[in-house]
């Protein structure tokens, strides 16, 4: 994982596919001279299945959150909060819906695995989250459009700004990035974007000054710099202060306060249910 390489070379179990005995005691010489944890050997076909069923278990996972959050979107839940009772369970561990997934694993394993099928055979659970996982940056915007209609502008001609473009927070990896799938999107809306992200190369420089003049901003990745974003003067900043959160960045009350008209991915209210005002979430 970026940003943690070392870390996990030290630190996370291998497991050694090998087609020998002898090839499995070299590579567990060689895996023990620096991980710190458990070696398991297997053979190749098994070792091969660990790896992608890995991977899409996480996605299988990630999907399930996201079609609560849409599902909370409709109905006027928050996802957020419905995710921090059900974890409250015994035994449940709901991971973290957002924007979309990227990298270079977990979009392409889970194929990987159903690639082991005869032909004509199907793997409905892992295609239908492939899927959900796959229309995030759509969702996302989808809102950004009502957000903005809301708030009395058209999509096309407006300006967006789009905060962070790297598939992981605090990591300049930007493979198959959810935010490399929403600009398409904004630019067939008619929507002009700018992009700011402080660990990719030519996207950083003054988060400010992007987003100035800027109709709506979206934030697409939990970066440890938009943390520390003064939201008042980030609002001022704009021409309209609206702003699509899909990840829960930041808390409703810190937005309200700095004048934000908002939407908050996964706890969106249905539409014409509440008076739209300055500081409340839409």
């Amino acid at each position: 994982m970026p940003g943690r390489l070392l870390q996990n070379l030290r630190t996370m179990s291998r497991v050694i596919g090998a087609d020998s005995p002898e090839v499995a005691d070299a590579m567990r010489a060689l895996y023990s001279r620096y991980v710190d944890a458990e070696l398991d050997s297997t053979d190749l076909l098994t070792a091969e299945l660990v790896k992608t069923t890995e991977n899409a278990y996480r996605d299988v996972n990630i999907a399930f959150a996201n079609q609560v959050a849409l599902i909370c979107q409709e109905v006027g839940g928050d996802v957020w909060k419905v995710r921090e009772l059900v974890n409250k369970s015994p035994g449940r561990n709901m991971l973290l819906p957002g924007a979309g997934v990227g990298g270079h694993c977990i979009p392409k394993d889970p194929w990987l695995l159903a690639s082991a099928l005869p032909e004509g055979s199907r793997a409905p659970l892992i295609e239908t989250a492939r899927e959900i996982n796959a229309s995030m940056p759509s969702v996302v915007a989808r809102l950004t459009v009502e957000l903005l209609q809301r708030g009395g502008v058209e999509a096309r001609g407006a300006v967006v700004a789009v905060l962070g473009y790297a598939y992981l927070e605090d990591s300049d990896d930007t493979r198959d990035s959810p935010s490399e799938h929403l600009l398409p999107e904004l630019s067939r809306l008619g929507i002009k974007t700018r992009v700011h992200d402080p660990f990719v190369d030519g996207m950083g420089g003054d988060v400010y000054e992007v987003i100035a003049g800027a109709d709506c901003a979206i934030l697409m990745v939990r970066h440890s710099e938009y943390h520390q974003l003064d939201l008042g003067r980030a609002a001022s900043a704009m021409a309209r202060p609206l702003l699509v959160d899909a990840r829960h960045a930041f808390s409703v009350e810190d937005l309200q306060r700095a004048g934000f008209r908002f939407t908050l991915l996964g706890s969106s209210k249905r539409a014409g249910t509440e008076p739209y005002a300055v500081g409340t979430q839409d």
